[in-house]
Protein backbone atom coordinates (compact mmCIF):
# COMPACT_ATOMS: atom_id res chain seq x y z
CA UNK A 1 0.00 0.00 0.00
CA UNK A 2 2.91 2.19 0.81
CA UNK A 3 4.16 2.15 -3.28
CA UNK A 4 0.24 2.97 -4.94
CA UNK A 5 -0.06 6.55 -3.53
CA UNK A 6 -2.57 5.70 -0.63
CA UNK A 7 -1.26 6.67 3.05
CA UNK A 8 -0.21 4.87 5.62
CA UNK A 9 -0.82 6.49 8.60
CA UNK A 10 -3.68 9.15 9.50
CA UNK A 11 -2.78 11.40 12.58
CA UNK A 12 -5.27 12.76 14.61
CA UNK A 13 -4.15 16.35 16.42
CA UNK A 14 -5.81 19.42 18.37
CA UNK A 15 -7.41 22.01 16.03
CA UNK A 16 -4.88 24.12 14.89
CA UNK A 17 -1.77 21.60 15.47
CA UNK A 18 -2.21 19.75 11.69
CA UNK A 19 0.42 21.66 10.11
CA UNK A 20 3.30 21.80 13.27
CA UNK A 21 2.46 18.13 13.24
CA UNK A 22 3.16 17.58 9.64
CA UNK A 23 6.38 19.81 9.85
CA UNK A 24 7.39 17.63 12.95
CA UNK A 25 6.72 14.50 11.28
CA UNK A 26 9.04 15.05 8.36
CA UNK A 27 11.37 16.09 10.25
CA UNK A 28 11.53 12.98 12.65
CA UNK A 29 11.27 10.63 9.75
CA UNK A 30 12.45 12.44 5.81
CA UNK A 31 11.26 9.57 3.95
CA UNK A 32 7.95 10.59 4.98
CA UNK A 33 5.21 13.15 3.47
CA UNK A 34 2.92 14.51 5.80
CA UNK A 35 -0.40 16.80 4.47
CA UNK A 36 -2.28 18.69 7.28
CA UNK A 37 -5.52 18.95 7.02
CA UNK A 38 -6.56 16.58 3.66
CA UNK A 39 -9.62 17.77 2.28
CA UNK A 40 -10.07 20.47 4.03
CA UNK A 41 -10.67 18.48 7.53
CA UNK A 42 -8.91 20.20 10.50
CA UNK A 43 -7.03 17.59 13.17
CA UNK A 44 -5.77 15.53 10.39
CA UNK A 45 -2.47 14.47 8.91
CA UNK A 46 -2.36 12.30 6.16
CA UNK A 47 1.12 10.18 6.29
CA UNK A 48 2.38 8.88 2.79
CA UNK A 49 5.44 7.13 1.84
CA UNK A 50 6.33 4.19 4.86
CA UNK A 51 8.90 2.22 4.91
CA UNK A 52 7.63 0.03 7.05
CA UNK A 53 3.97 1.64 8.79
CA UNK A 54 4.14 0.16 12.07
CA UNK A 55 7.69 1.50 12.44
CA UNK A 56 7.02 4.36 11.18
CA UNK A 57 4.20 4.82 13.27
CA UNK A 58 5.62 4.25 16.51
CA UNK A 59 8.49 6.87 15.64
CA UNK A 60 5.82 9.07 15.38
CA UNK A 61 4.45 8.32 18.49
CA UNK A 62 7.97 8.39 20.34
CA UNK A 63 9.05 12.08 18.50
CA UNK A 64 5.98 13.51 18.13
CA UNK A 65 3.89 15.15 21.05
CA UNK A 66 1.52 17.04 18.55
CA UNK A 67 0.50 13.56 17.13
CA UNK A 68 -2.62 12.52 19.85
CA UNK A 69 -3.78 9.45 17.77
CA UNK A 70 -1.23 7.49 15.51
CA UNK A 71 -2.86 5.05 13.16
CA UNK A 72 -1.27 2.53 10.78
CA UNK A 73 -3.82 2.33 7.57
CA UNK A 74 -4.59 -1.13 7.13
CA UNK A 75 -6.78 -1.07 3.87
CA UNK A 76 -8.28 1.60 2.34
CA UNK A 77 -12.04 1.10 0.12
CA UNK A 78 -14.60 3.82 -1.58
CA UNK A 79 -16.24 5.24 0.78
CA UNK A 80 -19.63 2.88 0.52
CA UNK A 81 -20.52 1.35 3.45
CA UNK A 82 -20.55 -2.46 1.43
CA UNK A 83 -17.01 -1.65 -0.05
CA UNK A 84 -15.82 -0.63 3.77
CA UNK A 85 -16.90 -3.91 5.14
CA UNK A 86 -15.20 -6.19 2.43
CA UNK A 87 -12.14 -4.76 3.27
CA UNK A 88 -12.71 -4.70 6.74
CA UNK A 89 -13.82 -7.83 7.54
CA UNK A 90 -10.66 -9.43 5.41
CA UNK A 91 -8.41 -7.57 7.93
CA UNK A 92 -9.95 -8.74 10.56
CA UNK A 93 -10.54 -12.70 9.86
CA UNK A 94 -6.06 -12.13 10.44
CA UNK A 95 -6.48 -10.06 13.55
CA UNK A 96 -9.66 -11.14 15.62
CA UNK A 97 -10.18 -14.15 16.82
CA UNK A 98 -13.54 -16.27 17.42
CA UNK A 99 -13.09 -15.94 21.48
CA UNK A 100 -13.09 -12.23 21.41
CA UNK A 101 -15.08 -9.16 20.92
CA UNK A 102 -15.18 -6.44 18.43
CA UNK A 103 -16.46 -2.88 18.31
CA UNK A 104 -16.78 -0.89 15.32
CA UNK A 105 -15.69 2.72 15.37
CA UNK A 106 -16.60 5.26 12.30
CA UNK A 107 -15.90 8.72 12.21
CA UNK A 108 -17.14 10.35 8.23
CA UNK A 109 -15.71 13.55 7.11
CA UNK A 110 -17.98 15.09 4.21
CA UNK A 111 -21.47 14.37 2.55
CA UNK A 112 -22.78 11.21 2.22
CA UNK A 113 -26.00 9.52 1.64
CA UNK A 114 -25.53 7.15 4.82
CA UNK A 115 -24.66 7.69 8.37
CA UNK A 116 -21.44 6.68 10.57
CA UNK A 117 -23.93 4.36 12.01
CA UNK A 118 -25.00 2.47 9.10
CA UNK A 119 -21.01 1.82 8.56
CA UNK A 120 -20.87 0.28 11.87
CA UNK A 121 -24.00 -2.00 11.54
CA UNK A 122 -22.85 -3.28 7.91
CA UNK A 123 -19.26 -3.17 9.08
CA UNK A 124 -19.84 -4.86 12.28
CA UNK A 125 -22.20 -7.66 11.05
CA UNK A 126 -19.57 -8.56 8.16
CA UNK A 127 -16.92 -8.99 10.80
CA UNK A 128 -19.11 -11.03 12.97
CA UNK A 129 -20.05 -13.07 10.43
CA UNK A 130 -16.13 -13.62 8.71
CA UNK A 131 -14.66 -14.41 12.18
CA UNK A 132 -17.25 -15.57 14.56
CA UNK A 133 -16.11 -12.90 17.62
CA UNK A 134 -18.85 -10.96 19.53
CA UNK A 135 -19.56 -7.22 19.55
CA UNK A 136 -19.03 -5.49 22.55
CA UNK A 137 -19.61 -1.62 22.58
CA UNK A 138 -18.34 -0.78 26.09
CA UNK A 139 -15.69 -3.21 26.33
CA UNK A 140 -13.93 -4.51 22.93
CA UNK A 141 -10.97 -6.77 22.41
CA UNK A 142 -10.55 -5.15 19.42
CA UNK A 143 -11.08 -2.23 17.53
CA UNK A 144 -12.30 -2.05 13.68
CA UNK A 145 -11.48 1.97 13.15
CA UNK A 146 -13.36 3.42 10.08
CA UNK A 147 -11.89 6.66 9.16
CA UNK A 148 -13.89 8.27 6.06
CA UNK A 149 -12.60 11.78 4.07
CA UNK A 150 -14.93 12.42 1.61
CA UNK A 151 -14.81 9.62 -0.67
CA UNK A 152 -11.82 7.18 0.70
CA UNK A 153 -12.39 5.38 3.59
CA UNK A 154 -9.30 4.28 5.90
CA UNK A 155 -9.50 0.97 8.08
CA UNK A 156 -7.56 -0.37 10.70
CA UNK A 157 -7.71 -3.13 13.28
CA UNK A 158 -6.83 -1.93 16.80
CA UNK A 159 -6.49 -3.37 20.36
CA UNK A 160 -9.34 -2.08 22.52
CA UNK A 161 -7.01 -0.30 24.84
CA UNK A 162 -6.55 2.41 22.02
CA UNK A 163 -9.33 3.34 22.95
CA UNK A 164 -9.07 6.14 26.14
CA UNK A 165 -11.46 5.74 28.45
CA UNK A 166 -12.71 7.78 31.18
CA UNK A 167 -14.13 4.30 33.17
CA UNK A 168 -12.69 1.68 32.16
CA UNK A 169 -13.13 -2.24 33.66
CA UNK A 170 -11.07 -2.33 37.22
CA UNK A 171 -11.57 1.66 37.47
CA UNK A 172 -14.13 2.07 40.53
CA UNK A 173 -16.49 5.16 40.36
CA UNK A 174 -17.05 7.24 43.18
CA UNK A 175 -20.31 8.71 42.44
CA UNK A 176 -21.96 6.53 45.08
CA UNK A 177 -19.70 7.69 48.16
CA UNK A 178 -19.89 11.41 46.88
CA UNK A 179 -24.38 10.99 47.14
CA UNK A 180 -23.74 10.08 50.85
CA UNK A 181 -22.18 12.95 51.20
CA UNK A 182 -24.00 16.44 53.23
CA UNK A 183 -22.18 19.17 52.45
CA UNK A 184 -22.86 22.10 55.53
CA UNK A 185 -21.64 25.36 54.73
CA UNK A 186 -20.82 28.47 56.44
CA UNK A 187 -21.91 31.83 54.28
CA UNK A 188 -19.95 33.85 53.13
CA UNK A 189 -21.18 37.63 54.47
CA UNK A 190 -19.45 41.17 54.00
CA UNK A 191 -19.31 43.10 50.61
CA UNK A 192 -22.75 42.08 48.64
CA UNK A 193 -21.07 41.83 45.69
CA UNK A 194 -18.44 39.61 47.18
CA UNK A 195 -21.17 37.52 48.88
CA UNK A 196 -22.68 36.62 45.38
CA UNK A 197 -19.67 35.73 43.61
CA UNK A 198 -18.50 33.22 46.60
CA UNK A 199 -21.97 31.77 46.15
CA UNK A 200 -21.57 31.15 42.74
CA UNK A 201 -18.50 29.34 43.18
CA UNK A 202 -19.50 27.21 45.99
CA UNK A 203 -22.45 26.27 44.18
CA UNK A 204 -20.44 25.17 41.05
CA UNK A 205 -18.15 23.12 43.31
CA UNK A 206 -20.81 20.97 45.07
CA UNK A 207 -22.98 20.83 41.72
CA UNK A 208 -19.30 19.68 40.46
CA UNK A 209 -19.03 16.63 42.65
CA UNK A 210 -23.01 15.82 42.80
CA UNK A 211 -22.73 15.65 46.73
CA UNK A 212 -26.12 14.48 48.34
CA UNK A 213 -26.92 17.88 49.45
CA UNK A 214 -26.20 21.34 50.08
CA UNK A 215 -27.09 22.93 53.48
CA UNK A 216 -25.36 26.96 53.93
CA UNK A 217 -25.57 27.44 58.03
CA UNK A 218 -25.41 30.61 59.23
CA UNK A 219 -24.99 31.09 62.78
CA UNK A 220 -27.57 33.04 64.62
CA UNK A 221 -28.25 36.36 63.48
CA UNK A 222 -26.81 37.76 60.19
CA UNK A 223 -28.07 40.09 57.68
CA UNK A 224 -30.67 39.47 55.11
CA UNK A 225 -29.27 41.03 52.68
CA UNK A 226 -25.49 39.29 52.33
CA UNK A 227 -26.95 36.33 52.95
CA UNK A 228 -29.36 36.61 50.38
CA UNK A 229 -26.77 37.51 47.56
CA UNK A 230 -24.72 34.07 48.64
CA UNK A 231 -27.63 32.58 47.98
CA UNK A 232 -28.42 33.94 45.09
CA UNK A 233 -25.21 33.13 44.48
CA UNK A 234 -25.40 29.34 45.47
CA UNK A 235 -28.05 28.60 43.15
CA UNK A 236 -27.20 30.41 40.29
CA UNK A 237 -23.65 27.99 40.67
CA UNK A 238 -25.44 25.46 41.06
CA UNK A 239 -27.54 25.63 38.27
CA UNK A 240 -24.93 26.92 35.38
CA UNK A 241 -22.78 23.73 36.62
CA UNK A 242 -25.97 21.29 36.36
CA UNK A 243 -26.32 22.63 32.81
CA UNK A 244 -23.05 22.21 31.42
CA UNK A 245 -23.16 18.40 33.25
CA UNK A 246 -26.59 17.85 31.20
CA UNK A 247 -24.42 18.49 27.84
CA UNK A 248 -21.54 16.84 28.66
CA UNK A 249 -22.54 13.66 30.23
CA UNK A 250 -23.66 11.03 27.45
CA UNK A 251 -23.55 8.06 30.16
CA UNK A 252 -26.17 8.99 33.00
CA UNK A 253 -28.18 11.85 33.82
CA UNK A 254 -26.64 14.33 36.44
CA UNK A 255 -28.30 14.90 39.56
CA UNK A 256 -29.25 18.55 40.72
CA UNK A 257 -27.49 19.34 43.91
CA UNK A 258 -30.79 20.88 46.53
CA UNK A 259 -30.14 23.23 48.93
CA UNK A 260 -31.09 23.97 51.94
CA UNK A 261 -30.44 26.79 54.63
CA UNK A 262 -30.42 25.88 58.72
CA UNK A 263 -28.82 27.26 61.81
CA UNK A 264 -25.69 25.51 62.51
CA UNK A 265 -26.13 25.31 65.70
CA UNK A 266 -29.74 23.63 65.25
CA UNK A 267 -28.29 21.17 62.46
CA UNK A 268 -25.66 19.68 64.54
CA UNK A 269 -28.30 19.12 67.26
CA UNK A 270 -30.79 17.79 64.37
CA UNK A 271 -27.80 14.95 63.18
CA UNK A 272 -26.29 14.27 66.37
CA UNK A 273 -27.13 10.25 64.90
CA UNK A 274 -25.06 11.25 61.59
CA UNK A 275 -21.18 11.03 61.20
CA UNK A 276 -20.00 15.00 61.25
CA UNK A 277 -16.19 15.77 60.12
CA UNK A 278 -15.49 19.39 60.87
CA UNK A 279 -12.96 21.06 57.91
CA UNK A 280 -10.40 23.26 60.41
CA UNK A 281 -6.71 23.92 60.57
CA UNK A 282 -6.60 22.27 64.26
CA UNK A 283 -7.54 18.77 62.67
CA UNK A 284 -5.77 15.84 61.93
CA UNK A 285 -4.12 15.41 58.70
CA UNK A 286 -6.20 13.02 56.08
CA UNK A 287 -3.07 10.59 55.84
CA UNK A 288 -3.30 10.23 59.23
CA UNK A 289 -6.79 9.15 59.39
CA UNK A 290 -7.39 7.15 56.50
CA UNK A 291 -8.45 4.36 59.10
CA UNK A 292 -11.46 6.60 60.97
CA UNK A 293 -12.27 7.57 57.50
CA UNK A 294 -13.01 4.34 56.23
CA UNK A 295 -15.03 3.23 59.45
CA UNK A 296 -17.15 6.27 59.33
CA UNK A 297 -18.05 5.45 55.51
CA UNK A 298 -18.61 1.64 55.91
CA UNK A 299 -22.24 2.27 57.62
CA UNK A 300 -24.86 3.46 55.45
CA UNK A 301 -25.49 6.87 57.03
CA UNK A 302 -25.30 10.29 55.45
CA UNK A 303 -22.08 11.96 55.98
CA UNK A 304 -21.64 15.35 57.16
CA UNK A 305 -18.78 17.50 56.20
CA UNK A 306 -19.01 20.96 57.85
CA UNK A 307 -16.81 24.12 56.35
CA UNK A 308 -16.10 27.29 57.78
CA UNK A 309 -16.02 30.98 56.10
CA UNK A 310 -14.52 33.82 57.03
CA UNK A 311 -15.20 32.47 60.50
CA UNK A 312 -14.37 29.05 61.57
CA UNK A 313 -16.67 26.67 62.91
CA UNK A 314 -17.21 27.05 66.45
CA UNK A 315 -15.15 25.03 68.96
CA UNK A 316 -17.90 23.82 70.56
CA UNK A 317 -18.78 22.12 67.32
CA UNK A 318 -15.92 20.25 67.61
CA UNK A 319 -16.67 17.79 70.82
CA UNK A 320 -20.01 16.78 68.43
CA UNK A 321 -17.66 15.68 65.62
CA UNK A 322 -16.35 12.20 64.53
CA UNK A 323 -13.50 13.84 63.07
CA UNK A 324 -11.56 17.35 62.86
CA UNK A 325 -9.68 16.95 59.42
CA UNK A 326 -7.18 19.37 57.93
CA UNK A 327 -7.04 19.20 54.66
CA UNK A 328 -3.48 21.14 53.74
CA UNK A 329 -1.76 21.81 56.95
CA UNK A 330 0.06 24.96 57.42
CA UNK A 331 -2.30 26.27 54.75
CA UNK A 332 -5.13 28.58 54.89
CA UNK A 333 -7.47 27.48 51.67
CA UNK A 334 -10.37 29.71 50.54
CA UNK A 335 -13.94 29.46 51.39
CA UNK A 336 -14.40 28.43 47.53
CA UNK A 337 -11.26 25.55 47.90
CA UNK A 338 -12.05 24.04 51.15
CA UNK A 339 -15.05 21.64 50.07
CA UNK A 340 -13.67 20.50 46.61
CA UNK A 341 -10.25 19.65 48.32
CA UNK A 342 -11.94 17.66 51.30
CA UNK A 343 -13.61 16.12 49.15
CA UNK A 344 -10.94 15.02 46.44
CA UNK A 345 -8.61 13.89 49.60
CA UNK A 346 -11.42 12.05 50.71
CA UNK A 347 -12.15 9.80 48.10
CA UNK A 348 -8.81 9.51 47.04
CA UNK A 349 -8.25 8.10 50.80
CA UNK A 350 -10.83 5.79 50.54
CA UNK A 351 -11.00 4.36 46.84
CA UNK A 352 -9.20 1.28 47.34
CA UNK A 353 -11.92 0.86 49.88
CA UNK A 354 -14.59 1.15 47.77
CA UNK A 355 -17.29 -1.63 47.00
CA UNK A 356 -15.38 -3.73 49.88
CA UNK A 357 -15.44 -2.16 53.19
CA UNK A 358 -17.58 1.22 51.91
CA UNK A 359 -20.85 0.13 50.38
CA UNK A 360 -22.00 1.75 47.59
CA UNK A 361 -25.47 3.31 48.80
CA UNK A 362 -26.03 5.45 46.20
CA UNK A 363 -27.54 5.85 42.38
CA UNK A 364 -25.30 6.15 39.49
CA UNK A 365 -27.49 6.55 37.20
CA UNK A 366 -28.38 10.10 38.50
CA UNK A 367 -31.10 11.91 37.53
CA UNK A 368 -33.72 14.84 39.76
Amino acid sequence: MENNGDPCILVKTALGMEKIAASRIEEAAPWLRAEPNPGGFKGLVLVYGCRDAGSDAKLILESVPEADRVIEIMGVAEAEPEKIAEIAAKLASGMIRSGECFAVRTVRRGKHPFTSIDVNVIVGDRVKRETGACVNLSNPDKLVLVEIIRDKAYISVKPGSFEYKKLPPGKKPILSVLRRIRVVQMPYLGPLEACYKMGVRVGREVQNFEVGELVVSPIGKVKADELHEFLRGVLEGVESRYRIQVRSYNNRKPRRVPVYVQDLHQFVRDHREEPIIVLEPEGKPVTDVIGELEKIFSSKKTVNILAGSREGIPLGIYRFADLVLDIAPGITLSTEYAVSSALIAIITALYPYLGEDIPANGDEKGGE
